[in-house]
């Protein structure tokens, strides 16, 4: 059966449907609760919704807007739940939003940012262009900078390493990208190297970001 795909405003969304999602994150490894997920329609703009035979699959906070004039994408708390379609789950899940990126900023680069835990979840990050961190690059200065700004606009300015780009955390779970491939093999030990500082009972959280380049864009997600 094909997944089903919608992309929201926030303000929309019932309390029957942060149900749905509280049922996905229930017992996760990033900490997520009602609690949490209630108080993310104020902080995002858009949701993405994947249903399989209506059944909620995974879901996506995410906003589109300008730092510094840059145009991006930022994702907030977003889980995918861990069925057999988990891959399609995310494949669908980051294709809407790179579809509303292509509205919002055509013809233009977009830097796509978001908070992870899991090494896995770096999938999401398939296809775009000069990934940070990522194994054996040593960040420039123009990316530690990056990396600076999306900690600030994460609510974590000042707890960031700029060098590993790990957040330390404040004891708090916060709004990751969850995320777990269903062939945990596949997943490069050099990239789960970079989360080996990360202190979970703090809720630390490593910040990456990536580039989505406009012609991929266009050729890939153009409505």
């Amino acid at each position: 059966m094909t997944l089903e795909v919608e992309t929201k405003d926030c303000t929309a969304l019932s309390d029957a449907e942060l149900a749905e999602m509280a049922d996905i994150v229930t017992d996760g490894p990033a900490g997520f609760d009602i609690g949490l997920l209630s108080k993310q329609p104020e902080a995002w703009v858009l949701i993405t919704q994947v249903r399989d035979a209506s059944k909620l699959a995974g879901f996506s906070f995410c906003t589109l807007e300008r730092i510094g004039g840059t145009p991006c994408l930022l994702w907030g708390l977003a889980s995918v739940k861990r069925g057999a379609k988990r891959d399609q789950v995310l494949k669908a899940l980051v294709s809407a939003q790179f579809r509303r990126a292509v509205l919002a900023f055509p013809d233009e680069d977009v830097l796509i940012g978001t908070r992870f835990i899991d090494a896995g979840a770096f999938a999401a990050f398939k296809g775009l262009e000069d990934i940070c961190p990522r194994p054996g690059h040593k960040p420039t200065g123009e990316e530690r900078a990056w990396s600076r700004r999306l900690a600030k606009r994460f609510g974590a300015e000042g707890r960031i390493d700029d060098r590993s780009f790990v957040v330390t955390g404040d004891g708090a779970p916060c709004g990751v990208f969850d995320f777990s491939p269903a062939k945990p093999e596949v997943v490069d030990p050099e990239v789960g190297a970079l989360f080996e500082t990360l202190d979970v009972e703090r809720h630390d959280v490593l910040i990456g970001f990536g580039w989505a380049m406009a012609e991929e864009l266009a050729s890939k997600h153009a409505p």
